[in-house]
Order: C-alpha cells, then sequence, then structure tokens
C-alpha cells in the first residue's frame, strides 16, 4: 500500500511538473493566460446561471444546464481582434443526445445516397465549440460528427457563400480524440483568415471566414436544453470541459 501511494504522489507531482511546464512554454512564446486554473476572473458568467460554469479541479466545467435567462454561453471580458488561441477540450461521457447526423463531404456538402437523399448516421452527441471574436457565426466546432471538430457550421451551412468558402471551413480529417480524452486546439485568426490546428494536425488552413467581425470576445459555447420532464436532453448537450486557456495577440 505504501509503495502505490507514494507512485499515484509521483505522478501527481509529474502532472503538476508538466502543466508547469506548459505554462512555462506558452510565457516564453508570448502567451498570455485566459484561465487561472482556480476561478472564472476574466470570463462573463451568464446572469442567473446558478453556478453551472464552474471550476473543478482546476479546469472550467460545464452541464449545458444554466439558468440564465439570455445567452448561456461564458464570453472573455476582453475583444481581440488577430490572434493565436490555444485552448484544451473534452466532451464528458454523461449520456448525451442520440440522433442522426449528415455525413459531410470534403467539400463541406452533404453526401447522398444511390437514392438521392442524404446520407445520415446515428451518433449520441454532445456539442459545444468556440466563438470567435463575438460571432457565432465564426464559430470553431467541438462535436461528436463524423467529420470531426474544427469546422466552422455558420459558413459551411451558408449556402450564400461561395464553394471554396465553404469547403475551406470543412475539416481536412477527423483528428478527435475519443470521447472522454483532452483534446488541444491553436486556433490562429488573422484578418479574415482561420486557421486551426487539432493535436497537433491541421484540420483546417487559412480558411476565408467574409464578413467576420474585425475584432470581438471570445466565447466557449452553451448548447442543448434538458427536459425536466421527460429527463431527456432536446439537443445535443455541451457536457464539456476546459484548461490550459492562453492567447498571443498579433
Amino acid at each position: 500500500m505504501g509503495r502505490m501511494l507514494g507512485l499515484v504522489s509521483s505522478w501527481a507531482l509529474i502532472t503538476v511538473i508538466a502543466l508547469a511546464g506548459n505554462a512555462a512554454d506558452d510565457s516564453l512564446q508570448g502567451f498570455t493566460p485566459l484561465f487561472n486554473g482556480k476561478d472564472l476572473s476574466g470570463w462573463k458568467v451568464p446572469p442567473g446561471d446558478n453556478d453551472h460554469w464552474k471550476v473543478v479541479d482546476g479546469v472550467i466545467d460545464y452541464d449545458a444546464r444554466s439558468e440564465g435567462k439570455g445567452d448561456k454561453c461564458l464570453w472573455t471580458d476582453k475583444s481581440y481582434r488577430d490572434f493565436i488561441l490555444r485552448i484544451d477540450w473534452r466532451l464528458k461521457k454523461d449520456p448525451g443526445f442520440v440522433h442522426r447526423v449528415a455525413v459531410i463531404g470534403p467539400d463541406g456538402s452533404t453526401k447522398k445516397g444511390p437514392d438521392g437523399k442524404e446520407e445520415t448516421v446515428e451518433i449520441e452527441d454532445v456539442d459545444s465549440g468556440i466563438y470567435l471574436r463575438g460571432s457565432d457565426k465564426s464559430q470553431v466546432n467541438i462535436w461528436m460528427w463524423p467529420i470531426g471538430s474544427g469546422e466552422v457550421y455558420g459558413y459551411r451551412t451558408d449556402s450564400k457563400m461561395p464553394a471554396e468558402v465553404r469547403a475551406g471551413v470543412t475539416p481536412k480529417k477527423n483528428a478527435d480524440r475519443p470521447r472522454g480524452e483532452w483534446n488541444a486546439f491553436e486556433i490562429t485568426m488573422k484578418g479574415d483568415r482561420l486557421s486551426v490546428k487539432l493535436n497537433g494536425e491541421e484540420v483546417i488552413q487559412s480558411a476565408r471566414l467574409p464578413g467576420v467581425p474585425k475584432q470581438g470576445p471570445i466565447a466557449l459555447q452553451h448548447h442543448g436544453s434538458f427536459d425536466s420532464k421527460t429527463g431527456k436532453w432536446t439537443g445535443p448537450p455541451s457536457l464539456v470541459q476546459f484548461r490550459n486557456i492562453s492567447i498571443k495577440e498579433l
């Protein structure tokens, strides 16, 4: 038992040292922390949220049940123009929302079967994302769809956008780790161009976002609602955690 406790303590110490090393590396590279690991200083908690956005064991934890009456997302106090954002996230394993979703092709269009109907697959979905420059349209998705996280749903599904824009905001590969494991985004926003790396893999490369605001805050997205009468979700919930959030303004 003593040896086991010693091993646990050693692993805990290694984890602390690793996290401290990551923070030091970011600082040396000109990154500023957006989350202190202790509380939600620097963030705007939705009025009336009632502690659904909270800090648990050093990470931002959300259960998708904010009681706020308006926007339920968690926004930064500060606005940003051009930047590199680093953020770790993971989708929790609590029961999600089972439904059928479209199969998306590399050009951003939905795939059709031999009968001309849209191809779909059934998944247990959970859903969140990162809003850029104060806009839900310029959201970098976090979800369970087969296309993978990192896509910009508001632009991909906008039929008024040119084909090259819709293709540009569609992930080139699914780089997500299994649900319950930590993932790492590096999001670069410069002018109207967006690049996204997920777990070191470039899934979006210099995609153009026509009409994107020049400046605005960043948000961690709320998604889904819970029906207390049925005890079920009515849409994919944002059962999600975040950590290691830092930004470098360009």
